[in-house]
């Protein structure tokens, strides 16, 4: 047990990278055999099991982070939007500095966390057993801290909600924990209490292994190499209708500024010849998809717009550093999710098509970085809307942010996912000019959904889509909910 620091805010002043700059540390341990007594809550850990039940929503499935992602450094936390201190009333703004204050006591604490590796095994049969993470625990009743060591499967096992739980075990006595969610660096988390006490979990520290070594069975190398990441997955203990709030500004300044940059280098749209690419797609798709790309369709159906402010709050605390551990089962990378496999993916083509935009060429840094993956964003929705019938363009530039579920649609799943839901439209009698914001459900004539919202001669009203492709269908309903989040975007300026 550790004691609690002299004060929060000299340790908050010790901090020269703010709130959340990832950490690497060079405090790993190595530890040969079976470790101390363990708490086992669901079985040994085992490698040779059959793996679970791979969940309906891919996006559930985590992937390896790259090390050259958990390498990188983001040396100055980002500025607060103007305005933004101003919108907030006195006591959600001490509300966010306790928070903030704990975060930074945590880092602290994990930086100098041990992280111990077990091998099992003899000769070539050794093998890594597990993952070491470790979390920083506060404790509102004895105001003291704790850091629990859990160790969780190697490699990564699919998982979902409701299905079979993951086995782990708890290398610190005393404490008891159970698996909130996620598997990997970005989402992973557990909630951990203390004789009947509830501990708040205010910071965790990860390894990242070098895939390359992984996939060579260089176990020790493994080890020896692995980068911890300071990092905070979203937990209740942070979430704050203030860091909703300020989500919200900042991915309105992010995108604002991405618009600007491309308006400045004077780069065209594809979709519409003559027309420059900023006038093309509004700032509000943009925000909207950096919301809907983390957020669990599961948690969507079950929580409402309360899995959105859960992904607005982590922009809002996080900032830059939000979501850059992202990694999908699908290598899909980033705030914006963009991929690049063998370095001639979407990134790439992106990177190419729009060469005056000044995307950043490298991967694993340009999709990391949210301004960056913002500007690449745009140009992948103009490069998709060029592609499109020609009514759909013409509904779209009469109504943007609407029409916007069919580049937003090609984000998510490419033209054929595209020319699914046009015919999906058409068998609903739904023209593509006739698609308005979603809107509130009429008492007692509610429709299911995922369903798109249409103007005709007896007003605006909801129409299910029928099934095409049931991942889209809630990526549309995704969009069509978040986009009420953000204001309309401001006229840009000349």
């Amino acid at each position: 047990m550790l004691s609690s620091l002299t004060t929060r805010r000299a340790a908050q002043a010790l901090l020269l990278l703010g709130l959340l700059a990832c950490a690497a540390c060079h405090t790993t341990g190595v530890a040969v055999g079976e470790a101390e007594p363990t708490v086992v809550p669901d079985g040994p850990a085992r490698d040779d099991e059959p793996a679970d039940v791979a969940p309906a929503d891919a996006s559930l499935e985590e992937a390896e982070v790259p090390l050259a992602v958990a390498e990188s450094e983001q040396p100055e936390a980002p500025a607060t939007p103007s305005g933004l201190t101003e919108v907030l009333v006195e006591g959600r703004r001490q509300r966010q500095d306790e928070i903030r204050d704990l975060v930074t006591e945590a880092q602290a604490l994990l930086r100098d966390a041990r992280l111990d590796y077990v091998f099992t095994g003899k000769g070539r049969r050794e093998v890594l057993r597990g993952r070491p993470v470790a979390f920083a625990l506060w404790s509102e009743v004895r105001k003291d801290w704790t850091i629990a060591h859990i160790e969780i499967p190697r490699p990564p096992v699919r998982w979902r909600p409701g299905g079979r739980p993951m086995r782990f075990i708890v290398r610190t006595p005393g404490v008891q924990a159970r698996h909130v969610k996620g598997t990997g660096a970005e989402r992973l988390m557990f909630a951990f209490s203390r004789n009947g006490e509830p501990l708040k979990v205010y910071g965790r520290k990860f390894p990242v292994f070098d895939n390359a070594l992984l996939r060579k069975k260089r176990w020790r190398a493994v080890a020896a190499t692995a980068k911890p990441i300071v990092y905070l997955p979203f937990t209740d203990d942070t979430l704050d209708p203030g860091f909703v709030d300020g989500g919200r500004e900042y991915l309105s300044a992010t995108a604002r500024k991405a618009s600007d940059e491309l308006r400045k280098a004077g780069v065209p749209s594809s979709a519409f010849p003559g027309e420059l690419l900023a006038d093309v797609i509004p700032i509000e798709v943009v925000t909207t998809l950096a919301v809907i790309e983390q957020t669990d369709d599961a948690d969507f159906r079950e929580k409402g717009n309360g899995a959105l402010d859960e992904v607005l709050s982590q922009y809002g605390l996080k900032r830059q550093e939000a979501y850059r551990y992202s990694v999908s089962s699908a290598a899909a990378l980033g705030p914006m999710q963009f991929t690049n496999r063998r370095g001639n993916g979407t990134y790439a083509l992106v990177v190419r098509r729009c060469a005056r935009a000044g995307i950043d060429p490298d991967f694993e840094r340009g999709a990391t970085n949210l301004l960056n993956a913002m500007k690449a964003a745009i140009c992948l929705l103009d490069i998709e809307l060029s592609q499109m019938q020609a009514d759909i363009r013409l509904a779209y530039r009469e109504n943007p942010a609407v029409l916007g579920i069919f580049p937003v649609a090609a984000y998510n799943g490419g033209p054929r996912n595209v020319a699914k839901l046009y015919r999906a439209l058409r068998s609903m009698r739904v023209q593509p000019g006739e698609l308005r914001r979603a809107g509130e459900q009429a008492p007692g004539k509610a429709v299911p959904c995922p369903c798109v919202w249409k103007e005709d001669a007896a007003g605006i009203r909801p129409v299910t889509i029928p099934r095409y492709n049931n991942e889209n269908r809630w990526y549309v309903e995704k969009y069509q909910s978040t986009l009420g989040v953000f204001e309309p975007a401001e006229s840009p300026e000349s």
